[in-house]
This record gives structure tokens, C-alpha cells and sequence, in this order.
């Protein structure tokens, strides 16, 4: 079957480069960026977004402006138990925990009416701004209840609207390094009981989440770390870095578990550059772990790479004719999508056979710095849309765009019978007519 094609959908704009994203809840995503510590003008911080259908497209609506000052968000991860949300943000050498407040915000006839803990308020209008909670409404510069409204008519009009709030809890430092120390990267175990960092020192960091309290250093890598990941039960992190190498370590023993290393075509030098796990289907399955290897001479290919951490093999791989920079995969297992660095293309793969399903070119202007899919197992209902998957990206140039799979519409088995069966009908009523 050949990729479809799509332009891919802009959902939105903001005033500095992206660097990271992910979703907090069913609907809402957050993304994270900056301009860095230099007086550029440029702000650093996070936006939160979200996302709806209307039933032609997929729209995102800003409700919420973090800034962090001085500090650029290179990296963050997310994790809702179902009750609760927290936040963890790569800052310089150290990572921030936020605690991500709700607030249902209740509009009547464009007017707010909510109720709000006065310390939430007190806690977060020094640096939370929020933006164009509708059309008709002119937002508050904070998150006190004031605001104007315009009211069109008579009709009484209530909706009810989520906000997401940061909340600033605990700081701590996770990386080490003589000059300049930054973390690179953090992922929080889907179980949510550990987390993981990783910067230019080169180890990796294990924490009691969202205590923050250090569990083990794991020391096997030589330079800075590029990516960390962890399988489902969160028992296994995978983590690759600068140096070449990927290990698979046992979280529970703090130890080695699989060194993954594979023959290059002619010899050719490889770097590691994202890995994920593969959600299994099944709970018996195997573990499958996605690589993208980039070479180092740009004549050579690029690879995303399905391995067997068992067998510690190369199941299946696609090649590239250019760097790759992004990948995500979905929650349910069944795709990975990959984002380039020259030409800022989104490709979305079904997992189980590497065979590309859409084929996004030119969906960034500059290198794609991150990709997350629209989930199905996160708090609230998921986004009703006509798409059987959608994958939200992100760029340097300040662009969010949302790239989907049309569902693919079949005929029902019955139908197809009763089509043959009055084929067959109308053939022989003509061979009759005809007297054959």
C-alpha cells in the first residue's frame, strides 16, 4: 500500500523555538522552549494547549503561559495517575517538579463563574498567563476572576472549561559535569514510581518519583546522554548517549542488564539518537525496543530500527536518505512516527511492519525537535475525530502542527454478498435476455 500523503494541519504558533511536548491530559498538550539566558527578547517557558475537533479539523485553544524566567526547557515528562498530574522540566543542571493544578472554569454567557483555592491563585499569577479562554471574552492578565465580557444576547449559555495550572514544587540538581552542567533529557516510568535523568556527565540518574529521593547512578556511558526510555512494567530503562553505546539496565538492581550493538553496513560509524519502547499487544509478548541510528558521514543512510531486547537483534528496519531527529510512539502499540532533521519531515510507521502509513514532507521548515501522539488511555475521553491515529509536532520554528490517519472505510462483509449475489442475478437475467 503506498504512504498517503497529507500537508499536515498548523494547530499553532508561538513566540519561541519548541524543544519539547507532551501530553497531559486526553486533550491537552504542553510544549516547552525558549531562547536561552541571553538577553534576546526571546521568552522561555511552557504553553498548554487544547485540542478538539470540529469535525473538520483539529483545532488547539491556549489556556495557559508559564514562563521560567532565565531557564530554557530543553526537556520534560508527564505522568497522571488518574488523580493527579506532575511535571518534570530539565532547567540548566537541575530538574523542576510541578504540580499541574486543575480548574474547571464555568462560563456563563461568556462570563467566568469558577471557584478557586485563593493560595492557587496567590501561587501562580506572579508567572502563569492565560489566553483566549473564548472568542468572545477578553482573558484576565492573571488568575484572579476578573474579567469583561460580551454578551451577544439574551440566551443563558453555560460551558464548562479546564485550566491547567504549574505549580512549582521541588528542585533538584541532576547532573554533575566540570563545565556547564545541563540535563539532557528525563522520563518518568509509566508505572510512576521512578524517574530517570540523564545529562552531560554521563550517568544516568535514578529517583523515587515524585519524591525526588536518589535511588541508583548507573555508570556505563563515556559522554552526554541523548535519549532514556522505559518498558512498560518499568522494571528495564533503556538509555544511548554520545559515545555510541546503548544498555538496557535493571531498574529494580540498579545493573547492566544488555549492552545492543548491531554491524553497520561496510563498517560505517552510527550514533544513537532516540529509542522507545514498543508498547506490546499483548501481555506475554516479547520486548521491542524502536532506535533511530543516524550516521556519521551524511552520504551514508539513516535507520529506524525495531530491535528484540531479548535476543538483543534487529528485528526489522527502515532506511533514510537524511538525519533523523524525532520519534514518538503510541500508546496502544500499533505506531511510530519519525521526524527528520534537514527537511522536517514526518513519516508515521504501523509498528509491527515498519510500512509507512503517511508521509508528511516539509511539515517543519527546520529540524522537527519532538513528536507525541494523540493518546487513548489518558484520563477523559480521547478526541473524537475521523482519524485512526494523529501525531502532534513540534520545531525551532515556533510551529505545532498535528499530522492524522484517516480511518480506512470498508464495506460491510453482508453488503459485499448481497453485491455479489445480484452480480451473479443480473448476469444470468442477461444471458437470458440475450438467449445465451
Amino acid at each position: 500500500m503506498p504512504p498517503r500523503k497529507n500537508k499536515g494541519g498548523l494547530l499553532a504558533r508561538v513566540n519561541f523555538p519548541l524543544y519539547t511536548i507532551q501530553m497531559l491530559t486526553s486533550r491537552h498538550v504542553i510544549v516547552g522552549g525558549g531562547g536561552g539566558s541571553s538577553k534576546t527578547g526571546v521568552a522561555n517557558g511552557f504553553e498548554i494547549f487544547e485540542l478538539s475537533h470540529d469535525g473538520w479539523s483539529f483545532v488547539a485553544e491556549e489556556v495557559t503561559r508559564h514562563e521560567t524566567g532565565p531557564s530554557v526547557v530543553m526537556n520534560c515528562a508527564a505522568f497522571n495517575d488518574g488523580k493527579r498530574t506532575w511535571l518534570v522540566a530539565g532547567q540548566e543542571s537541575h530538574c523542576q517538579l510541578y504540580n499541574v493544578i486543575p480548574r474547571v472554569l464555568t462560563l456563563e454567557n461568556g462570563e467566568i463563574q469558577s471557584k478557586t483555592d485563593k493560595s492557587t491563585d496567590e501561587d501562580t499569577q506572579s508567572n502563569v498567563r492565560q489566553r483566549k479562554l473564548n472568542e468572545k471574552n477578553v482573558t484576565p492578565e492573571n488568575t484572579k476572576e476578573k474579567v469583561q465580557t460580551i454578551r451577544e444576547d439574551n440566551s443563558h449559555v453555560i460551558r464548562k472549561k479546564l485550566q491547567l495550572l504549574l505549580k512549582p514544587s521541588t528542585s533538584i540538581q541532576t547532573d554533575f559535569s566540570d563545565s556547564e552542567p545541563l540535563q539532557r533529557i528525563v522520563r518518568v516510568s509509566p508505572n510512576g514510581k521512578v524517574m530517570a535523568t540523564g545529562g552531560l556527565d554521563g550517568v544516568i540518574r535514578l529517583w523515587k518519583f515524585p519524591q525526588l529521593v536518589k535511588l541508583h547512578n548507573l555508570e556505563g556511558h563515556t559522554k552526554e546522554i541523548d535519549d532514556i526510555d522505559f518498558n512498560l512494567s518499568g522494571n528495564l530503562v533503556a538509555t544511548i548517549a554520545k559515545d555510541g553505546q546503548a544498555f538496557v539496565w535493571d531498574v529494580t538492581k540498579g545493573a547492566k542488564h544488555k549492552e545492543l550493538s548491531w554491524n553497520t553496513p561496510d563498517g560505517a560509524k552510527y550514533m544513537y539518537k532516540r529509542l522507545r519502547f514498543r508498547i506490546p499487544l499483548e501481555k506475554k509478548s516479547k520486548t521491542e525496543l524502536f532506535m533511530l541510528s543516524n550516521a556519521i558521514l551524511a552520504k551514508n543512510p539513516s535507520y529506524l530500527q525495531l530491535w528484540d531486547v531479548d535476543q538483543g537483534s534487529i528485528v526489522k528496519s527502515v532506511e533514510f536518505k537524511e538525519t533523523l531527529s524525532a520519534m514518538a510512539v503510541s500508546d496502544d502499540g500499533k505506531f511510530v512516527a519519525v521526524g527528520t532533521m534537514f527537511s522536517g519531515t514526518v513519516d508515521i510507521f504501523i509498528a509491527f511492519s515498519l510500512q509507512r502509513a503517511l508521509h508528511v514532507p516539509g511539515a517543519h521548515s527546520m529540524f522537527v525537535t519532538g513528536l507525541e501522539f494523540l493518546p487513548t488511555k489518558l484520563d477523559g475521553p480521547a478526541i473524537t475525530s475521523n482519524s485512526e491515529t494523529a501525531v502532534v509536532s513540534i520545531s525551532v520554528d515556533n510551529r505545532i502542527c498535528i499530522h492524522n490517519i484517516p480511518f480506512r472505510h470498508s464495506l460491510p462483509f453482508w453488503l459485499v454478498i448481497v453485491f455479489i449475489v445480484l452480480s451473479i442475478c443480473g448476469a444470468l437475467l442477461f444471458c437470458s435476455f440475450m438467449g445465451i
